[in-house]
């Protein structure tokens, strides 16, 4: 048995995101950024700015009586960015929102992908839960990012 669906779910939640087309400009990354990134979009899976550096959270229960089967409640953590080397907020933040919105419509089902809503099987279900927007002015530009999780429900 599985002790948790968490490894399967990121790397789910990787894979849909790399593939979507609408992230197709994006620079599109597993975990923290080594460095700097440069990149003027920016989708990171399992990291976000100012936040504790967990990049997953997970809480478990017995499913039912006798401990066969455990429900786990799982959070991903993860980080959408538009940077210019302008100063023009507002753009910037509706790029942000819209890297976000093909987060959301992502983990929807769709003919292209009927099994996003559980990360190609390996949740019962995931979907965006909160977001919170971060601003920044910089000696180098302009940089909007949004914090994001998606929660998960699993049966292992």
């Amino acid at each position: 048995m599985a002790t948790s669906a968490v490894p399967n779910a990121i790397a789910a939640l990787m894979q849909i995101l790399t593939e979507a087309p609408d992230l197709a400009g994006a620079t599109v990354i597993d975990g923290p950024p080594a460095a700097d990134m440069s990149a003027e979009d920016l989708v990171v899976v399992g990291w976000a700015v100012g936040d504790d550096g967990a990049s997953a959270e997970s809480a478990q229960d017995f499913a039912y009586a006798g401990a066969r089967t455990r429900d786990e409640e799982i959070a991903i953590t993860g980080w959408c960015e538009s940077w210019s080397g302008g100063d023009d907020f507002a753009e910037r933040r509706r790029r942000a929102y819209e890297l976000l919105a093909v987060v959301e419509n992502s983990l929807r089902a769709s003919v292209a992908q009927p099994e996003a809503p559980t990360l190609l099987g390996t949740v019962q279900w995931a979907h965006l839960t909160r977001h919170r927007l971060q601003q920044q002015a910089t000696d180098s530009g302009t940089r909007v990012g949004i914090s994001w999780t998606v929660t998960c429900q699993a049966r292992i």
